[in-house]
């Protein structure tokens, strides 16, 4: 097994510096512009490292700090400073509160009242831990969510091993892993921080078209909440009819729900104050701008400020960190809801690899790599609107099916960019349902860190993944691109017979 990884990491690692430095040395994509082919050169060699993985991913995120200003593409500086923005900022924040909540137990607690609800027999079951465990990776790592539920999952099995057929517990258990697999990926799709593919796409949007409307968090959750809703039903019941073993509604699981929401005990001081900072957070991002639906508008917050466009998600989120690491708890003064020791637990190696997409988008606008790669694609120009949004997330969610959602998600955005210019559409049309694509990968174990957590727990096999991965694959795609065309449109001022002003800086 190691000897095999080994070759493929070596594999990668040749394939990509071969091939970089072929189209380096022995192309010109474009006469007289020299930066094109340099820039193609570096995203070819980043391409093929991040889906070999031939180096952790992470620090091929770096390469551009060093090939950028080495092969004339950008200045040292500007390309650093794409490394740390607000979008980064943005991420940190947001998963300092998930921190915060794992720490004194609010997940657990807002997970068990939710199962609690929804009473027992497998659909209500199903569907309670689908519930929460969307509503949590909304605002927490899918794989923080899917890590916490699964062991709930597996307490609820090991109580029926009596009363059920081995057949009939596998179906049983097989339903509730995949529900919190796909629940988790769906549910991190609502909200800006819920995915790193959806803060790549802020970011890299902004780079590309630094004129552009700004994609707010309330924008981005009233667009996306609709596909969140329609994927947990869909999964629902599609896992129901699949996986519905024959068993009389049983009060079991509830017994063990209420067993373990007795042992967390009543909520202390410090849980009340991370969960009041916890809603004072959604609502400061969801009301920050100006919500505006057609003739129906609700005044943000922020224009209660001198400068309004001053403020931005990132400094709500980080303002809220910060409080989190002031107040006192009631058992120690000296002590605070967050200490400097949980920074250890961020995930600085997702920090770089944003930073590296974020430095590669640079490139590709500013070298002319985007729309030198949109005129090849000019041909997309014959398609109807729809029709390339539903090619487009075909095409992304059954790729990432094998590579990293965010890593492909950072290589793939700007050459849709590119293209989106260069047929004069809206590039939102392309850009948006790539990224929330990304997220809808069920059928491998290597497709996303949730379906690596219960394919971890030895009860299911590939075949199984792969068959009920790929009928949700499906309605994904189909759901996205309504979604996008039909309401997309509505939320960011989209139409597809104009070609924004905005858009215009790239050519």
């Amino acid at each position: 097994m190691n000897k095999k990884t080994f070759n493929s990491k070596t594999i990668g690692l040749l394939l990509g510096l071969i091939s970089a430095i072929i189209i380096y040395f022995f192309t010109d994509l474009e006469p007289g512009k020299p930066e094109i082919t340099a820039t193609m050169s570096v995203a070819v060699l980043m391409a093929i490292w991040w889906v070999s993985e031939a180096i952790p991913i992470a620090i091929t995120a770096l390469l551009p700090v060093v090939l950028f200003p080495l092969l004339g593409i950008m200045n040292g500086k500007t390309i650093s400073s794409a490394y740390f923005n607000h979008v980064i900022f943005l991420f940190i924040g947001g998963f300092l509160m998930a921190l915060a909540m794992e720490k004194h137990n609010l997940h657990k607690r807002i997970a068990l009242r939710i199962l609690l609800f929804t009473g027992s027999g497998y659909g209500k079951i199903l569907l309670g831990f689908m519930i929460a465990t969307s509503f949590l990776s909304m605002w927490m790592s899918n794989t923080a969510t899917a890590m916490m539920m699964v062991p709930v999952v597996i307490s609820i099995v090991n109580k029926f091993k009596e009363t059920l057929s081995q057949n009939e517990l596998n179906k049983y258990a097989s339903g509730l892993l995949f529900g919190v697999a796909y629940s988790a990926s769906v549910g991190g799709i609502a909200t800006l921080i819920g995915t790193p593919p959806n803060l790549s796409f802020v970011r890299i949007f902004s780079i590309i078209f630094p004129n552009a409307p700004e994609i707010t968090f309330s924008q981005w959750f009233i667009f996306a909440i609709p596909i969140t809703i329609s994927m947990l039903i869909a999964s629902w019941i599609v896992l129901y009819f699949i996986y519905k073993p024959k068993i009389k509604k049983n009060k079991e699981e509830i017994i063990i729900f209420r067993e373990q929401y007795k042992n967390l005990g009543r909520a202390s001081y410090e849980e009340k104050i991370v969960f009041l900072a916890f809603i004072s957070l959604a609502l400061l991002w969801i009301f920050r701008s100006g919500i505006i639906i057609g003739n129906f508008e609700i005044p943000g917050w922020s224009a209660l400020f001198n400068n309004p466009k001053f403020i931005n998600d990132g400094t709500v989120a980080i303002a809220i960190a910060l409080l989190l690491f002031i107040i006192p708890t009631k058992t120690n003064s000296n002590s605070r809801i967050l200490e400097g020791k949980i920074l250890t637990k961020l995930p600085w190696h997702i920090v770089l690899l944003f930073g590296g997409g974020f430095a590669l988008a640079q490139g590709f606008a500013d070298s002319g790599l985007a729309i030198w790669l949109g005129n090849k694609m000019t041909i997309a120009s014959i398609f109807h609107p729809f029709i390339i949004i539903l090619l487009i997330t075909f095409f992304m969610s059954f790729l990432t099916e094998l590579t990293s959602n965010t890593a492909t998600t950072e290589m793939i955005l700007p050459i849709l960019a590119g293209i989106a210019v260069s047929i004069e559409l809206n590039p939102l049309i392309f850009m948006i349902p790539a990224t929330i694509a990304a997220s809808l990968a069920f059928m491998l174990p290597v497709a996303t860190p949730p379906n690596a957590i219960i394919f971890g727990t030895n009860r299911l096999r590939i075949s199984q993944m792969m068959k009920t991965g790929f009928i949700l694959n499906f309605i994904g795609i189909i759901i996205v691109t309504l979604v996008m065309y039909f309401w997309g449109q509505t939320i960011f001022d989209i139409d597809v017979l104009t070609f924004p002003e905005w858009a215009k800086t790239l050519k």
